[in-house]
This record gives structure tokens, C-alpha cells and sequence, in this order.
């Protein structure tokens, strides 16, 4: 029988002393390389399997659906927000070192957002990519979005960053 190299199997021995190290059951080999049964097996459970486990997808759908923001509410600006809210939405441009910005912020944060409104904070700085989405070139930019997120109009209240100038500005 002509001798087999010994790279081989000592790879293989080296292999299967890290999968037990680590806990996995793994194929061991015996001298030859050739493969032996596992030495212990498990099944995997899953989720399907036990009866909660449609609660919890159930439970978690709901979690998600009291996630999404309500109507009428100012809020920070994450993606997908504006597809996952209903009602009329805006997106304001604000940038922390604007004054004006600072101003129609307080004044957001102190009356809340108009009636029905949803007012997503989006920072001018660091979103650009939403700036040129919507051809934002100065903080204080109001852009009003359909459900899609598409443009419906747009207005900079750098002159009067309150809520009135907001609600006088909705479409």
C-alpha cells in the first residue's frame, strides 16, 4: 500500500480537535482520511416547530406596527420613516450651528407639530445624499413628501422659522 502524505491528515485531525473545541459535532476522520459518522447529532429546532412561535411573530409585527411614528409628531429622521407613516410629512433641513434652525426647532419642540403633521428633523450636515434627493441648498428647508417620498413642494422659513410660517406653507 503506498504511503499517503501526512499534510492531509494532519489537517484534517487539526480540523476536527478545533471543531470540538468549539463545541461543534463535527465528521471525524480516521487515520486513511476517510470520513466516520458523527459522534453526536442534534436537531436543530425551529421557531415553526413550537406553538408560541407564531405569538411571538404576531407580537413582534404588532411591536413594529406601534414603532411607526404617529401622525402629528416631530421626530428624528431615520430611513424608512417616511414610507412606514401615514398622513402628510415633512422633512426639515436643520443644522445645529443655524440660529434660525435652533429657533423653528424650539418653537416645534414647545407647540409640537401642526395638526396631522409629521415633521422628520434631518440633519443638513451629514445627509446629503436626502439634500440632493430633494435640492436642498440651505438649512431651514421644509420639503413636504408624499407617502412615496416623493417632493410635493418646498419652502425655506429663514425668515420666519415658527410653526405658523410651517403651517401657512403646507400644501
Amino acid at each position: 500500500m503506498p504511503e499517503r502524505p501526512a499534510r492531509p491528515i494532519a489537517a484534517a485531525m487539526l480540523l476536527v480537535a478545533a471543531l470540538a473545541l468549539t463545541g461543534c459535532a463535527a465528521q471525524s476522520t480516521d487515520a486513511s482520511g476517510a470520513s466516520a459518522e458523527p459522534t453526536t447529532t442534534t436537531e436543530p429546532s425551529t421557531p415553526e416547530a413550537t406553538p408560541d412561535a407564531t405569538d411571538e411573530a404576531e407580537a413582534s409585527a404588532d411591536a413594529a406596527a406601534d414603532d411607526a411614528p404617529a401622525e402629528g409628531a416631530y421626530l428624528d429622521y431615520t430611513d424608512g420613516a417616511i414610507e412606514a407613516t401615514a398622513g402628510p410629512k415633512a422633512l426639515f433641513f436643520h443644522a445645529s450651528w443655524c440660529p434660525k434652525c435652533r429657533a423653528l426647532d424650539e418653537d416645534l419642540n414647545a407647540q409640537g407639530a401642526p395638526d396631522g403633521l409629521t415633521v422628520f428633523k434631518v440633519d443638513y450636515d451629514s445627509r446629503t445624499d436626502l439634500r440632493q434627493q430633494y435640492g436642498v441648498t440651505i438649512q431651514t428647508t421644509i420639503v413636504f413628501v408624499d407617502d412615496a417620498g416623493e417632493k410635493i413642494s418646498s419652502v425655506v422659513l429663514y425668515e420666519d422659522p415658527s410653526v405658523e410660517s410651517l403651517v401657512a406653507a403646507m400644501p
